[in-house]
């Protein structure tokens, strides 16, 4: 019943009144169909849920006090790092979390907004809620992907292989805790792990209903429900997390977002789990790849650049998990998964003389569709296991994965007269497929080493088949195969100091469109990079640490030009990056912590080519966060503070902004910047709590991007906002 509830209230919440961006609904009759089956499926598993719960036993069920099921079922998922300390200490690599606690204290209104809070990571956010993927690990440009991104162990990029991975970004308000590894522990995932693993892990709702409502500037409004139940005995769950959330959006970049993850769990005896997430996601934003002139910067210009641009996505998508407990040394986890994706981008052509005259783009009649839909489905397959070969006390991991994927991309000319309707001049179709296994086994040398060697091969094939033009070639397609090696290892020195680190080779492969230039299979091979990671972490008392030191050494990055004219591009490229990190946490009172992080990256340059010695763009020599967190009975507060050094645009380490059309407005060095937080919740009574959030406190005025224009971080902003939990 409270799922039903919660699923009326969400769709009351689509009848609040319109945000003022310029995006018109756009039905679309797979997003109704998948949405109407999540509907169903939410609506009827509470029943059998409670179905199962009125069964009669089927033996003498034990005293009602000692009856104590948990709140909710333990739903089998892949996680990258795990909740316990003992497996924070087994990984060779750097590891740092953010639970479900943080990310309340933080109000973040996107995952990259959470993301740069820790070290590391860098971000080029796009607009607020980072509709896109933008981010950067360990000196790797923030507008590259190199760091593979998972939700709940499985993939959700789009394009592994085939590119335009950057399109779906989870949202934050389904997540409940953040993974983030890196180092030779990295090596179990894949592919592009050369910065390291994000995994979100979504929420799994306890028993009973929550509701949560804020509103904010730029005219924010959000409703988010979470329902679950489960059966007496606690081995059957259902349950149910939905958002929906409309804003205009600062500088008028308005957007509508719904979504809704269902989630099911069923506990098959003592040895089987299953579960199930079925999730529907929309988002009708009023942005563009284009930012504001560099006089219109400096004036304080807040109007949206391309003010009739959309951009329009959704996602389906499946999972099925089963963890199969094979005796008291091993376990098999495993996942199927599957998800689609849309994206139409809507973008007006530009007429450069007049904008050029203007100080500010101006446009045409001329519409371009940039439309593109991605599928992928896959199993990924993990057996866990102890055991004392040589009589050595050791655990393995040996995991198999494999994913086809495909996108169907379209470029439709329409004009604004006839709005979204034209001939489709570029019709393509992208595709790969992929099959990897890895084996790790940890060694436990003594009481104090371990040492975990591992490997990870992976094979892949690349498609690419044009279906318009006069003459087309039917299709060209290549392969690859990468061997990753890798050894780790960890030294416990006492019980508050431990010693770790690694050496392993990392890849990311070039996409469709670069291995497949000009309808010709380059013959390129993956790019690697040759990792080295040492650190130490720890605890004593009130004090947490962790500091490591890293190397990243591409040898055969891809380049534009070859030595065999039939060939446009080759593996010649090579970057370095080397720098380090360190995070503390200190507790001054039971009352009062102070918590923070630097990152320090002093090379992150060009090896080779015309930008041989130049610093990769989106790539800051420093950056840092430092929070003060205050709790006090029904009372929490944080101050939160983040820094991002200066960074260069372009390749070509372009220092002046250029401030006119014709030059593209890609490259130029972005100036530092600190920003301020306050965040706070007060638990009002019982059920009851309200909190709230200032961001940009100092109402700094930032850049956090250059692409055809300059992208401005957001004003200071407001928001307020209540739960309450039936």
């Amino acid at each position: 019943m409270r799922v039903i509830i919660i699923l009326i209230i969400f769709e009351l919440a689509q009848t609040w009144p319109t945000c003022h961006a310029k995006v018109p609904p756009m039905p679309d009759i797979r997003s109704l169909a998948f949405g109407s089956c999540i509907v169903a499926v939410a609506v009827l598993l509470p029943a059998v849920v409670h179905a199962q719960a009125g069964a009669p036993p089927t033996s003498t069920p034990a005293p009602a006090d000692t009856l104590t099921p948990p709140a909710v079922l333990d739903l089998p998922t892949i996680e990258v790092v795990g909740r316990d300390l003992g497996a924070v200490l087994r990984q060779t690599g750097t590891v740092h979390t953010l639970s479900l606690r943080d990310v309340e204290a933080l109000r973040p209104v996107s995952t990259e907004d959470a993301l740069r809070r820790l070290p590391g990571i860098n971000t080029k956010s796009e607009e607020e809620t980072s509709i896109i993927s933008n981010i950067g690990l360990r000196g790797l440009s923030a507008g590259e992907a190199k760091s593979l991104l998972l939700e709940d162990g499985v993939p959700v990029a789009p394009g592994l292989l085939i590119g335009n991975d950057r399109y779906f970004n989870p949202r934050i308000q389904r997540v409940e805790r953040v993974e983030v590894l890196k180092g030779s522990s990295s090596l179990r995932y894949g592919p592009s792990t050369i910065g390291g693993v994000v995994n979100f892990i979504t929420r799994t709702p306890e028993e009973g209903t929550r509701l949560s409502a804020r509103t904010g500037s730029f005219g924010m409004n959000e409703l988010m429900m979470e329902a679950g139940s489960r059966s007496s005995g606690g081995t059957a769950y259902a349950g149910v997390v939905g958002t929906h959330s409309r804003s205009d959006g600062f500088m008028d970049k308005g957007y509508r977002m719904n979504d809704l993850m269902v989630k099911a769990g069923l506990s098959l005896g003592d040895r089987h789990r299953l579960g199930l997430k079925l999730s529907w996601y929309e988002n009708d934003a009023n942005i563009s790849y284009r930012g504001h002139f560099l006089d219109d910067f400096l004036a304080g210009a807040s109007f949206n650049p391309a003010p009739d641009d959309v951009y329009l996505t959704g996602r389906r998508a499946v999972d099925l998990n089963h963890r199969f407990q094979l005796g008291d040394r091993a376990v098999l986890s495993s996942v199927a998964y599957w998800s689609n994706l849309h994206r139409d981008y809507w973008r007006y052509s530009v007429d450069t003389d007049a904008s050029n005259a203007a100080g500010r783009w101006v446009y045409t009649d001329a519409l371009t569709g940039n439309n593109r839909s991605f599928d992928r489905f896959g199993l990924d397959s993990r057996l866990k296991f102890e055991h004392d070969l040589l009589g050595v006390a050791s655990d393995a991991e040996f995991g198999v994965r494999g994913f086809h994927e495909e996108s169907d991309d379209r470029r439709i000319r329409a004009t604004r007269a006839e709005d979204r309707m034209g001939p489709n001049d570029r019709h393509r179709i992208d595709s790969a497929t992929s099959l990897a296994i890895h084996l790790h086994n940890r060694v436990q040398l003594t009481d104090r080493i371990a040492l975990t060697p591992g490997v990870r091969m992976e094979a892949y094939e690349q498609e690419r088949e044009v279906l318009t033009g006069d003459d087309p070639p039917p299709s060209t397609s290549t392969s690859n195969t990468e061997f990753l090696p890798g050894l780790g290892g960890t030294f416990t020195v006492s019980p508050a100091v431990q010693l770790y680190g690694g050496i392993y080779r990392a890849f990311s492969p070039a996409s469709n469109g670069v291995a497949l230039d000009g309808m010709t299979d380059q013959l390129l091979e993956a790019e690697r990079s040759t990792n080295l990671e040492v650190g130490v972490r720890g605890s004593q008392g009130a004090l947490q640490y962790e500091l490591a030191v890293f190397r990243m050494d591409f040898q055969n990055q891809v380049v534009t030009g070859n030595t065999d004219p039939r060939l446009s591009r080759s593996n010649a490229g090579a970057t370095l990056h080397q720098g380090a990190e360190v995070s503390l946490g200190y507790g001054l009172t039971e009352a009062l912590a102070l918590s923070g992080n630097v990152t320090w990256v002093p090379t992150s340059r060009f090896e080779s080519g015309e930008n041989a010695g130049n610093r990769i763009p989106y790539t800051p020599r420093v950056m840092a966060n430092l929070a003060l967190d205050i709790e006090s009975g029904p009372f929490r507060s944080s101050l939160l503070v983040h820094h991002r050094g200066e960074q260069f645009g372009d390749e070509t380490n372009l220092r002046e902004i250029p401030d006119l059309a014709e030059d593209g407005i890609w490259g130029g060095l972005m100036p530092s910047y600190t920003t301020l937080d306050l965040t706070g919740e007060w638990r009002a009574v019982g059920s009851v709590s309200v909190f709230g959030a200032v961001k940009n406190l100092t109402d700094e005025r930032f850049i956090t991007g250059l692409r055809q224009g300059i992208y401005v971080g957001p004003e200071r902003s407001f928001e307020l906002g209540m739960q309450y939990t039936l």
